[in-house]
Parts: structure tokens; sequence; C-alpha cells
């Protein structure tokens, strides 16, 4: 019999411990994503570990990595592949070199820095699992996983991700900046004469195994109608939004986020050995399973709103049945 996932989700964290100080919360909503079986985007400025964090992932699992640098330069055919004319002994003839997407982690790494043509690219791959190009359709191999950094949109050169892009991550994880303590800790951990490693501890079918519990785990009527009414307070134009939603959103979140908040209940449950995803298991994901689904206004800019803040009031306004 083998290990259970609360077992591999011990040893994952064990592995990534070794190389990652201080960033506990960013860690358990990457791992989310991976068990979920959705992509994660990962917001802060540079130098904060985020690209240590996806490559440190892709050390610990037995699959195939590959690393996309996104630039103003970047084409579509940089990330999918293209195709290419071969000459051999028979003549010429049409081959297809597939791209870095063709891999089962993908770091795109500060995405926003490319042009949203480039960007666009990766929309069929993360929602279909598929890439066209070349006037065929190829099948992505599962685990399928993109892990994508950003700089905050206000730093000089970045595009923000249009919404349709953004939807299709299932969390948007913010790295905060480390206090002086964990600051301190990383320099003890990196300057030494040698470096830490982490070491593969699962591999691509282990991975496909726990993504299938995580789809078993139940969830009782009462939770999901509990996701409904809090996806739908974030719709300026129902009635049921906090007043200060109704002020600042000018766009609520998709059905994407219901779904969102669901898988990463499910992850939590399954983690703490629970066959049930609860109320608080979606209010504990309603920042990052959300903030990158609602639009502010202007007005919320200006007078210091931010998504979160008002996700915050819907989780103080629409209280748990379950």
């Amino acid at each position: 019999m083998g290990r259970s996932f609360a077992e591999d989700w011990a040893a994952l964290r064990t592995e990534l411990g070794k190389v990652i100080v201080g960033q506990d919360a960013v860690v358990e909503q990457a791992l989310t994503c991976l068990f979920a079986g959705g992509h994660a985007l990962l917001e802060g400025v540079p130098g904060l570990g985020k690209t240590l964090l996806v490559r440190s992932i892709a050390d610990a699992v037995d699959v195939r990595f590959s690393r996309i640098q996104f630039t103003p330069d970047l084409m579509p055919a940089d990330v999918t592949g293209t195709t290419v004319v071969e000459e051999d002994q028979d003549g010429r003839r049409f081959v297809f070199r597939k791209g870095p997407i063709f891999a089962q982690i993908v770091l795109a790494d500060e995405i926003n820095r490319a042009t949203p043509k480039t960007q666009s690219a990766l929309l069929e791959a993360m929602q279909e699992r598929r890439v066209t190009a070349g006037g065929e359709t190829r099948p992505l191999d599962p685990p399928f996983l993109v892990l994508a950094t950003q700089n905050p949109i206000e730093q000089e050169g970045t595009y923000p991700l249009p919404e349709a892009q953004l939807d299709r991550f299932l969390l948007k994880i913010l790295v905060p900046a480390p206090d002086a303590a964990t600051l301190a800790r990383i320099l003890d951990l990196t300057t030494g004469a040698s470096q830490p490693s982490t070491s593969q501890v699962l591999d691509a079918s282990a991975i496909l195994e726990h993504q299938a519990a995580v789809r078993r785990v139940e969830v009782p009527e009462a939770v999901r109608n509990d996701a409904v009414r809090l996806v739908m307070a974030t719709r300026p134009d129902q009635g049921g939004a906090p007043p200060r939603v109704s002020r600042y959103l000018r766009m609520g979140a998709s059905p994407r986020a219901a779904q969102a908040l669901v898988l990463a209940g499910k992850v939590s449950a399954l983690r703490d050995g629970r066959q049930a995803v609860s109320s608080s298991d979606l209010r504990a994901w309603l920042g990052p399973a959300l903030r990158h689904r609602i639009a502010t206004t202007y007005e919320a800019h200006a007078d210091g709103v931010s998504p979160d803040d008002l996700l915050d009031d819907i989780k103080a306004t629409v209280p748990p049945t379950a």
C-alpha cells in the first residue's frame, strides 16, 4: 500500500523546507495547486525566492521541467514551438519542434514582462492541456502545471495580464518580503560553503493518484451553497453584495472562482485527514482564489482599497452555514 496523501504532503514540505525559509503560506498554496491540478501565479518584487520555489518543487518531483523567461521580444512560437524545414537523404520535410510548454511543470518567469500576444500563447495549454501549432493539436502530458511569477504591475516594463489569462490561474499567491529574523536565516543558509538542495520524493504517477483522490473528497450541499454565496457576493449588481463591494468593484468573480474555492478546500480537507470540505476551508482560500478574479474601480485605487480588503468584507458579511 502506498503512502497517504498527508505523508506525501509532509515529505514535500520537508524537502522544500531545506531551501525555502519563512514562506510557509506561499509553499502551502503552491503545493495546493500541484495537488488540485491547477496553475499558480506568484506575485512579488524581485529577489523574494519565487523562481527558487518553483525550481525546488520541480526538483522534488520526478517530472519534466522547463523554464520560459518572458521578455518583451518573446514570440508565441518561442513558447509553443514552430514548424521548420529539415533536409535528409529523402529530401526536405516539415518537422514540428516542440517549445518549452511541452513539459509537466513549466516556470513562466516574469510573465507580465511579455506582450499580451505572447502571454495568450499559454491560454489553450492552461485550460485544455493541449497546444495547437503548425496546423495540428498536440496533447500535453499529465500532470501539467504552470507556475508563473510576476512583478507588481506598478513596476516599470510590465504588461498587466488580461482577465481571461488571470482567470486560468487557480490561485494568485502573494509573496511577502521576509522579516529580520527570516532574512538572517536566509543568510545563514545561502552564504555558507555548502548549498542546500532537495531530493525527489514523488513521481508523476503519485501526483496523478493524489489529484484523483482530491477530486473524490465530498462537498456537502451546504458547503457548495456557501461557495456560491461567497462568489455571488462579489458581483456589484447583486443585492447581497456588501456596501464597499458595490461601491468599489467593477467586475465580480467568474464561475472558475467557485471551482477554485472548492478544489483548494478539498486539498485542505484531504491533507488534514478529512473526507469532506467545510465552510472554514472555503473561507481560508477566499483571498488566493478570488483576488485576481475581481476588478476594482479607479476610486478603489485612489482610496487605497485592495481586492483583499473587499474579500475580507465578504467574509465578514456572508456567514458560514456548515
